[in-house]
Protein backbone atom coordinates (compact mmCIF):
# COMPACT_ATOMS: atom_id res chain seq x y z
CA UNK A 1 0.00 0.00 0.00
CA UNK A 2 1.22 3.47 -1.30
CA UNK A 3 0.45 7.30 -1.18
CA UNK A 4 1.45 9.77 -3.03
CA UNK A 5 2.22 12.87 -1.16
CA UNK A 6 3.48 16.22 -2.67
CA UNK A 7 3.96 20.20 -1.31
CA UNK A 8 3.43 23.01 -3.91
CA UNK A 9 3.53 27.11 -2.74
CA UNK A 10 1.45 27.96 -5.49
CA UNK A 11 1.92 31.57 -5.37
CA UNK A 12 -0.61 34.09 -4.90
CA UNK A 13 -3.82 31.89 -5.65
CA UNK A 14 -5.64 35.05 -5.32
CA UNK A 15 -9.33 36.69 -5.99
CA UNK A 16 -8.93 39.69 -5.18
CA UNK A 17 -7.57 43.20 -7.17
CA UNK A 18 -4.85 44.79 -5.07
CA UNK A 19 -4.85 48.67 -6.06
CA UNK A 20 -2.81 50.22 -3.50
CA UNK A 21 -0.42 50.76 -6.10
CA UNK A 22 -1.75 53.63 -7.65
CA UNK A 23 -0.47 55.64 -4.29
CA UNK A 24 2.72 53.25 -3.38
CA UNK A 25 4.95 52.55 -6.27
CA UNK A 26 6.74 49.94 -4.56
CA UNK A 27 3.42 47.86 -4.59
CA UNK A 28 3.12 48.57 -8.57
CA UNK A 29 3.23 46.03 -11.25
CA UNK A 30 6.33 47.14 -13.31
CA UNK A 31 4.23 46.94 -16.61
CA UNK A 32 2.21 49.71 -15.29
CA UNK A 33 5.22 51.82 -14.47
CA UNK A 34 5.49 52.16 -18.27
CA UNK A 35 2.36 54.49 -17.82
CA UNK A 36 1.75 57.80 -17.15
CA UNK A 37 -1.86 57.13 -15.43
CA UNK A 38 -3.21 60.08 -13.29
CA UNK A 39 -6.29 58.74 -13.07
CA UNK A 40 -7.44 55.82 -10.60
CA UNK A 41 -9.88 54.73 -12.41
CA UNK A 42 -8.44 54.08 -15.05
CA UNK A 43 -5.60 52.69 -12.81
CA UNK A 44 -8.12 50.05 -11.32
CA UNK A 45 -9.36 49.17 -14.86
CA UNK A 46 -5.55 48.86 -16.50
CA UNK A 47 -4.80 46.66 -13.12
CA UNK A 48 -7.97 44.59 -13.59
CA UNK A 49 -7.09 43.74 -17.29
CA UNK A 50 -3.38 43.12 -16.76
CA UNK A 51 -4.18 40.61 -13.54
CA UNK A 52 -7.01 38.45 -15.28
CA UNK A 53 -4.55 38.70 -18.74
CA UNK A 54 -1.99 36.70 -16.99
CA UNK A 55 -3.83 34.86 -14.80
CA UNK A 56 -5.12 32.27 -16.98
CA UNK A 57 -1.25 31.16 -18.40
CA UNK A 58 -0.15 31.53 -14.61
CA UNK A 59 -3.19 28.90 -13.26
CA UNK A 60 -3.02 26.30 -16.48
CA UNK A 61 1.01 25.81 -15.55
CA UNK A 62 0.23 26.05 -12.08
CA UNK A 63 -2.50 23.09 -12.78
CA UNK A 64 0.47 21.04 -15.09
CA UNK A 65 3.17 20.95 -12.46
CA UNK A 66 0.36 19.46 -10.05
CA UNK A 67 -0.69 17.48 -12.82
CA UNK A 68 2.94 15.88 -13.60
CA UNK A 69 3.10 15.51 -9.75
CA UNK A 70 -0.19 13.29 -9.45
CA UNK A 71 -0.16 13.38 -5.78
CA UNK A 72 -3.27 11.46 -4.59
CA UNK A 73 -2.50 14.18 -1.28
CA UNK A 74 -1.65 17.67 -2.24
CA UNK A 75 -0.08 20.21 0.47
CA UNK A 76 -0.43 23.76 -0.83
CA UNK A 77 0.58 27.38 0.20
CA UNK A 78 -0.24 30.65 -0.66
CA UNK A 79 -4.02 29.69 -1.64
CA UNK A 80 -6.70 33.23 -0.83
CA UNK A 81 -9.93 31.07 0.56
CA UNK A 82 -11.68 28.24 -0.39
CA UNK A 83 -13.85 29.92 -2.88
CA UNK A 84 -10.25 30.46 -5.10
CA UNK A 85 -9.49 26.71 -4.60
CA UNK A 86 -12.80 25.43 -5.69
CA UNK A 87 -12.42 27.97 -8.93
CA UNK A 88 -8.77 26.57 -9.60
CA UNK A 89 -9.91 22.95 -9.05
CA UNK A 90 -12.43 22.83 -10.91
CA UNK A 91 -11.49 25.18 -13.69
CA UNK A 92 -7.45 24.29 -14.04
CA UNK A 93 -7.24 21.19 -12.52
CA UNK A 94 -10.01 19.14 -12.84
CA UNK A 95 -9.84 19.88 -16.60
CA UNK A 96 -6.14 19.41 -16.55
CA UNK A 97 -6.02 15.80 -15.31
CA UNK A 98 -9.75 14.58 -15.49
CA UNK A 99 -10.05 13.41 -12.04
CA UNK A 100 -10.11 15.79 -9.35
CA UNK A 101 -9.52 16.27 -5.55
CA UNK A 102 -13.06 16.23 -4.11
CA UNK A 103 -11.75 16.29 -0.26
CA UNK A 104 -10.35 20.08 -0.15
CA UNK A 105 -9.55 21.66 3.64
CA UNK A 106 -8.34 25.29 3.99
CA UNK A 107 -8.56 27.51 7.57
CA UNK A 108 -8.00 30.64 8.00
CA UNK A 109 -4.61 31.56 9.51
CA UNK A 110 -2.60 35.02 10.36
CA UNK A 111 -1.13 35.74 6.84
CA UNK A 112 -1.82 40.21 6.73
CA UNK A 113 -1.90 39.53 2.96
CA UNK A 114 -4.93 36.73 3.13
CA UNK A 115 -2.45 33.93 2.11
CA UNK A 116 -3.33 30.16 3.54
CA UNK A 117 -2.06 26.72 3.42
CA UNK A 118 -4.23 24.01 2.12
CA UNK A 119 -4.56 20.26 1.90
CA UNK A 120 -6.28 18.42 -1.71
CA UNK A 121 -7.18 15.00 -1.39
CA UNK A 122 -8.64 12.60 -3.59
CA UNK A 123 -11.09 10.23 -2.44
CA UNK A 124 -9.07 7.13 -3.40
CA UNK A 125 -5.19 6.49 -3.69
CA UNK A 126 -4.19 5.37 -7.29
CA UNK A 127 -3.87 1.45 -5.99
CA UNK A 128 -7.24 2.26 -4.96
CA UNK A 129 -7.07 2.58 -0.90
CA UNK A 130 -9.34 4.75 0.59
CA UNK A 131 -8.25 8.02 1.58
CA UNK A 132 -9.85 9.24 4.74
CA UNK A 133 -9.54 12.49 6.69
CA UNK A 134 -10.22 11.58 10.64
CA UNK A 135 -9.77 14.81 12.10
CA UNK A 136 -8.07 18.43 11.61
CA UNK A 137 -6.90 20.98 13.40
CA UNK A 138 -5.48 24.89 12.94
CA UNK A 139 -2.76 25.65 15.29
CA UNK A 140 -2.76 29.54 14.11
CA UNK A 141 -3.85 30.77 17.54
CA UNK A 142 -1.07 29.72 19.51
CA UNK A 143 1.08 32.61 21.08
CA UNK A 144 5.07 32.12 22.20
CA UNK A 145 3.75 31.92 25.48
CA UNK A 146 1.69 28.95 25.42
CA UNK A 147 4.66 27.23 24.06
CA UNK A 148 7.06 28.50 26.14
CA UNK A 149 9.40 29.76 23.19
CA UNK A 150 9.58 32.84 23.35
CA UNK A 151 13.43 34.54 23.79
CA UNK A 152 15.79 37.72 23.62
CA UNK A 153 16.25 37.28 19.90
CA UNK A 154 12.50 37.37 19.32
CA UNK A 155 12.25 40.38 21.79
CA UNK A 156 15.33 42.21 19.78
CA UNK A 157 12.84 41.73 16.81
CA UNK A 158 10.13 43.74 18.79
CA UNK A 159 7.74 40.89 19.19
CA UNK A 160 5.71 40.00 22.15
CA UNK A 161 5.47 36.91 23.79
CA UNK A 162 1.81 37.11 23.12
CA UNK A 163 1.81 37.33 19.81
CA UNK A 164 1.08 34.75 17.46
CA UNK A 165 3.32 32.19 17.10
CA UNK A 166 2.62 31.09 13.13
CA UNK A 167 2.99 33.76 10.98
CA UNK A 168 0.33 31.80 8.23
CA UNK A 169 -0.86 28.02 10.72
CA UNK A 170 0.55 24.83 11.24
CA UNK A 171 -2.43 22.93 9.84
CA UNK A 172 -2.59 19.28 11.22
CA UNK A 173 -4.40 16.54 9.87
CA UNK A 174 -4.70 12.89 11.14
CA UNK A 175 -5.41 10.47 7.94
CA UNK A 176 -6.16 6.81 7.52
CA UNK A 177 -5.01 5.47 4.33
CA UNK A 178 -6.72 2.22 3.48
CA UNK A 179 -7.08 2.38 7.33
CA UNK A 180 -3.61 3.52 7.94
CA UNK A 181 -2.70 6.21 9.90
CA UNK A 182 -0.94 9.17 8.60
CA UNK A 183 -0.16 12.34 10.47
CA UNK A 184 0.11 15.41 8.28
CA UNK A 185 1.89 18.84 9.17
CA UNK A 186 1.22 22.12 6.57
CA UNK A 187 3.20 25.08 7.23
CA UNK A 188 4.27 28.02 5.66
CA UNK A 189 6.80 29.67 7.92
CA UNK A 190 8.23 33.58 7.70
CA UNK A 191 9.50 35.12 4.65
CA UNK A 192 13.27 35.79 4.82
CA UNK A 193 12.35 39.18 3.86
CA UNK A 194 14.01 41.95 2.63
CA UNK A 195 17.21 42.96 3.59
CA UNK A 196 18.22 46.35 4.48
CA UNK A 197 21.52 48.35 3.80
CA UNK A 198 24.12 45.86 5.27
CA UNK A 199 21.54 43.61 6.79
CA UNK A 200 21.03 40.35 6.03
CA UNK A 201 17.18 39.36 5.49
CA UNK A 202 17.96 36.12 6.23
CA UNK A 203 19.41 35.86 9.69
CA UNK A 204 17.37 38.83 10.80
CA UNK A 205 14.27 36.78 10.65
CA UNK A 206 16.03 33.49 11.40
CA UNK A 207 14.72 33.50 15.11
CA UNK A 208 11.12 33.63 13.58
CA UNK A 209 11.31 30.50 11.35
CA UNK A 210 13.20 28.69 14.46
CA UNK A 211 10.84 29.32 16.64
CA UNK A 212 8.01 28.21 14.30
CA UNK A 213 9.80 24.98 13.66
CA UNK A 214 9.74 24.31 17.56
CA UNK A 215 6.45 24.79 18.36
CA UNK A 216 5.87 21.81 15.29
CA UNK A 217 7.89 19.40 16.87
CA UNK A 218 6.75 20.63 19.96
CA UNK A 219 2.85 19.69 18.69
CA UNK A 220 3.92 16.50 17.61
CA UNK A 221 6.31 15.12 20.64
CA UNK A 222 3.31 16.44 22.67
CA UNK A 223 0.60 14.73 20.32
CA UNK A 224 2.69 10.78 20.15
CA UNK A 225 4.97 11.32 23.49
CA UNK A 226 8.67 12.03 22.86
CA UNK A 227 9.50 7.99 23.63
CA UNK A 228 7.16 6.97 21.22
CA UNK A 229 7.69 10.29 18.55
CA UNK A 230 10.16 8.19 16.09
CA UNK A 231 7.88 5.31 15.42
CA UNK A 232 4.76 7.19 14.48
CA UNK A 233 3.91 8.04 11.41
CA UNK A 234 3.96 11.80 10.29
CA UNK A 235 5.04 14.19 7.41
CA UNK A 236 5.86 17.73 8.03
CA UNK A 237 5.24 19.80 4.34
CA UNK A 238 5.79 23.32 2.88
CA UNK A 239 7.41 26.34 2.51
CA UNK A 240 9.67 26.83 5.32
CA UNK A 241 11.45 30.06 3.48
CA UNK A 242 15.29 28.45 5.04
CA UNK A 243 17.75 25.97 3.78
CA UNK A 244 20.98 24.62 5.13
CA UNK A 245 22.55 24.48 1.84
CA UNK A 246 22.95 26.43 -1.29
CA UNK A 247 23.91 26.25 -4.88
CA UNK A 248 25.64 30.07 -5.66
CA UNK A 249 25.08 30.79 -9.14
CA UNK A 250 27.93 33.35 -10.64
CA UNK A 251 28.20 34.50 -14.23
CA UNK A 252 25.32 36.00 -16.73
CA UNK A 253 22.93 34.45 -19.30
CA UNK A 254 25.80 35.57 -21.98
CA UNK A 255 28.73 34.38 -19.98
CA UNK A 256 27.81 31.47 -19.11
CA UNK A 257 26.98 30.30 -15.56
CA UNK A 258 28.74 28.14 -12.71
CA UNK A 259 27.43 26.65 -10.03
CA UNK A 260 29.04 25.83 -6.37
CA UNK A 261 27.96 24.03 -3.68
CA UNK A 262 27.53 25.62 -0.11
CA UNK A 263 26.35 24.35 3.10
CA UNK A 264 25.23 26.25 5.83
CA UNK A 265 25.71 26.07 9.52
CA UNK A 266 22.52 28.38 10.62
CA UNK A 267 19.71 27.44 9.60
CA UNK A 268 15.81 27.34 11.43
CA UNK A 269 15.65 23.59 9.92
CA UNK A 270 18.66 22.16 12.07
CA UNK A 271 16.04 21.78 14.93
CA UNK A 272 14.39 18.69 12.55
CA UNK A 273 17.25 17.26 11.47
CA UNK A 274 20.07 17.92 14.21
CA UNK A 275 19.24 15.23 16.69
CA UNK A 276 17.14 12.85 13.81
CA UNK A 277 13.88 13.99 15.09
CA UNK A 278 12.50 13.65 11.24
CA UNK A 279 13.99 13.23 7.66
CA UNK A 280 14.65 15.99 4.79
CA UNK A 281 14.03 13.45 2.47
CA UNK A 282 15.13 15.47 -0.45
CA UNK A 283 18.40 14.78 0.75
CA UNK A 284 18.14 11.90 -1.07
CA UNK A 285 18.91 13.60 -3.92
CA UNK A 286 22.65 14.55 -5.42
CA UNK A 287 23.46 17.76 -3.71
CA UNK A 288 23.74 19.73 -6.78
CA UNK A 289 19.84 18.83 -7.48
CA UNK A 290 17.90 19.27 -4.69
CA UNK A 291 16.95 22.91 -5.36
CA UNK A 292 13.23 23.71 -5.39
CA UNK A 293 13.95 27.99 -6.14
CA UNK A 294 15.75 30.34 -7.99
CA UNK A 295 16.97 33.35 -5.92
CA UNK A 296 18.75 36.32 -7.94
CA UNK A 297 19.03 39.72 -7.25
CA UNK A 298 20.71 40.36 -10.07
CA UNK A 299 24.22 38.90 -11.44
CA UNK A 300 25.98 39.29 -7.65
CA UNK A 301 23.59 37.77 -5.94
CA UNK A 302 22.03 34.22 -7.34
CA UNK A 303 21.45 30.86 -5.74
CA UNK A 304 19.62 27.68 -6.12
CA UNK A 305 17.85 26.71 -2.93
CA UNK A 306 15.38 24.35 -1.24
CA UNK A 307 12.51 25.86 0.75
CA UNK A 308 10.15 23.46 -0.23
CA UNK A 309 10.05 19.91 2.21
CA UNK A 310 8.58 16.94 2.85
CA UNK A 311 10.49 16.00 6.11
CA UNK A 312 9.49 12.16 7.37
CA UNK A 313 9.36 10.93 11.01
CA UNK A 314 12.08 8.01 11.33
CA UNK A 315 9.97 5.04 11.17
CA UNK A 316 8.16 6.53 8.03
CA UNK A 317 11.42 7.57 6.42
CA UNK A 318 13.01 4.24 7.41
CA UNK A 319 10.34 2.14 5.41
CA UNK A 320 10.73 4.08 2.45
CA UNK A 321 14.82 3.91 2.90
CA UNK A 322 15.02 3.42 -1.05
CA UNK A 323 12.42 6.32 -1.95
CA UNK A 324 13.83 9.38 -4.19
CA UNK A 325 11.48 12.27 -4.39
CA UNK A 326 10.38 13.88 -7.41
CA UNK A 327 11.02 17.75 -7.83
CA UNK A 328 8.75 19.28 -10.72
CA UNK A 329 10.56 22.24 -12.41
CA UNK A 330 9.00 22.16 -15.76
CA UNK A 331 6.80 25.27 -14.62
CA UNK A 332 10.48 27.21 -13.48
CA UNK A 333 10.65 30.53 -15.87
CA UNK A 334 13.32 30.46 -18.44
CA UNK A 335 15.67 32.83 -16.41
CA UNK A 336 15.96 30.32 -14.10
CA UNK A 337 19.51 28.85 -14.73
CA UNK A 338 19.64 24.54 -14.10
CA UNK A 339 22.98 22.91 -13.55
CA UNK A 340 24.40 20.82 -16.61
CA UNK A 341 22.32 17.65 -17.06
CA UNK A 342 19.41 19.03 -15.16
CA UNK A 343 18.03 20.81 -17.56
CA UNK A 344 13.82 20.42 -18.64
CA UNK A 345 11.36 20.66 -21.30
CA UNK A 346 9.69 23.53 -19.98
CA UNK A 347 5.79 23.59 -20.19
CA UNK A 348 4.32 25.59 -23.20
CA UNK A 349 4.23 29.57 -23.03
CA UNK A 350 6.44 29.69 -19.73
CA UNK A 351 7.98 33.14 -19.88
CA UNK A 352 11.53 34.57 -19.73
CA UNK A 353 10.17 35.73 -16.30
CA UNK A 354 6.21 35.09 -16.27
CA UNK A 355 4.35 33.38 -16.72
CA UNK A 356 5.66 30.41 -15.12
CA UNK A 357 3.72 27.60 -12.69
CA UNK A 358 4.88 29.48 -9.41
CA UNK A 359 8.47 30.82 -8.82
CA UNK A 360 8.75 27.31 -6.59
CA UNK A 361 8.54 23.72 -7.58
CA UNK A 362 6.58 20.87 -6.34
CA UNK A 363 8.01 18.37 -4.44
CA UNK A 364 6.21 14.66 -4.17
CA UNK A 365 7.27 11.31 -2.86
CA UNK A 366 5.97 8.22 -2.63
CA UNK A 367 5.56 6.81 0.47
CA UNK A 368 4.62 2.99 1.67
CA UNK A 369 2.21 3.11 4.91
Amino acid sequence: MSVRLATFNIENLITRFDFSGFRNQLRQDRVLRLYDVNDKEAYKQMEQARVIASTDDTRQLSALAIADADADILCLQEVDNMPALHAFEYGYLFRMVGNGYIQKYLIEGNDSRGIDVAVLMREKTRTGEVIELVDICSHAMLTYDDLDLFNDALAAGSLNRHDKLFKRDCLELDIRIGGRPLSLYVVHFKSMGNARGESDGRLSTMAVREAEAKAVRRIIERKFGQDRTAKANFAICGDMNDYQEKVVVSGTRRSGHSFDYESEEESALNVFSGDGFAENVVQRRDAMDRWTLYHSRGPQEQHLCQLDYVWLSPALASRNAKMIPEIIRNGQPCRTPFPPGQEVERYPRIGWDRPKASDHCPVVVDLAL
